[in-house]
Order: structure tokens, then C-alpha cells, then sequence
């Protein structure tokens, strides 16, 4: 990592679903998928989908904050996301699907404490924000086969993503 890199953590649910809005954009050095916020080390995709690992899924991103500023990832992450779902997002159920945003130093901490707060005092939900902001923790990559999916496998990430629920959700909340 660069000098001037930093990292960004996010977990919104199923990390195919992720990747694909923050990769490649000017700025963003790699999007990986993986797992964090859990206990057991080293796990497999097997282990975090039983969701009983405490895992997340999650991506993280390498971002260079002087053309693509962290306050940018956050407006581009939150509306990824259900932040009023603490059971999963979308089709998704299970702790390792919760939402998440696991800042790496303060003013990630504090930047993403403030867009929850913006969001929760907007009205644009009837329910509590329940996205959780977190420390970073031990982030593990996912297997190969994860990476990147949406390239690797366009027409099941089409299919996955257009049962899931998620776009017709964005439109609804977030494309008013």
C-alpha cells in the first residue's frame, strides 16, 4: 500500500453486491472481498456462511483519499444498502449479511458517525439506522472464486443480484 493509501472497510450484505460500485473508479487502487469482525482465524467462505462466526462479509477497498476522498466511499456505500435491516440485507439472512462500516482511524470513525447521524435525522426511513460503525478488525480475503464476481460470472451475478431484491430497493429509497 501506497504512502498515501488508505483503506476502507464496508459490509452491506452479500460482498458480490459490493464490489461492482466502488471498483474502478479513479481513485480506487483494488476492491477485495472477504471476511471481518468475526472470531475464528483464517476463515472459509464454508465457515462465514453458516453464520455462526461472527464474520461479516465485507469489502475492502485501497483508495487513494487525495482523488477519491473517504467521504466520498461513504456516499457511495450508504446507498448500497438496507440500514434499518439488522437481520441481513435483502434476499441475504444472517449475521455474516449485517451492515457494517469499519473505519481504520478517526476521522473515518468520526466522518462515519456523522452520515449515520445525517441519514437517521433525514426522514428518509421510518425505521432506526442500525448499520453499525466498528473498528476495523482482522480482514481476511475470500477465496479466489469470490473476487471480483461480477466479472468473473456476469450472467449468476445478474440473475443472483435480480432476485435478491436489492436493486428494485435502491430505486424505491435511495433513486427517489
Amino acid at each position: 500500500m501506497g504512502n498515501q493509501h488508505e483503506l476502507a472497510t464496508f459490509a452491506g450484505g452479500c460482498f458480490w453486491c459490493m464490489v461492482k460500485p466502488f471498483d474502478e473508479l479513479p481513485g480506487i487502487i483494488s476492491v477485495t472481498s472477504g471476511y471481518s469482525g468475526g472470531n475464528l482465524e483464517n476463515p472459509a467462505y464454508e465457515d462465514v456462511k453458516k453464520g455462526n462466526t461472527g464474520h461479516y462479509e465485507v469489502v475492502q477497498i485501497e483508495f487513494d483519499p487525495a482523488v477519491f476522498p473517504y467521504e466520498q466511499l461513504l456516499e457511495l456505500y450508504w446507498p448500497q444498502i438496507d440500514p434499518t435491516d439488522a437481520g441481513g440485507q435483502f434476499q441475504d439472512r444472517g449475521d455474516q449479511y449485517r451492515t457494517a462500516v469499519f473505519y481504520h482511524n478517526n476521522k473515518q470513525k468520526e466522518l462515519a458517525e456523522k452520515t449515520k447521524k445525517d441519514l437517521a435525522e433525514s426522514g428518509k426511513f421510518s425505521k432506526p439506522i442500525v448499520t453499525e460503525i466498528l473498528p476495523a478488525a482482522v480482514f481476511y480475503p475470500a477465496e479466489d472464486y469470490h473476487q471480483h464476481f461480477y466479472k468473473k460470472e456476469p450472467d449468476a451475478y445478474k440473475k443472483d443480484r435480480a432476485i435478491s431484491g436489492r436493486d428494485e430497493f435502491i430505486e424505491e429509497h435511495w433513486n427517489k
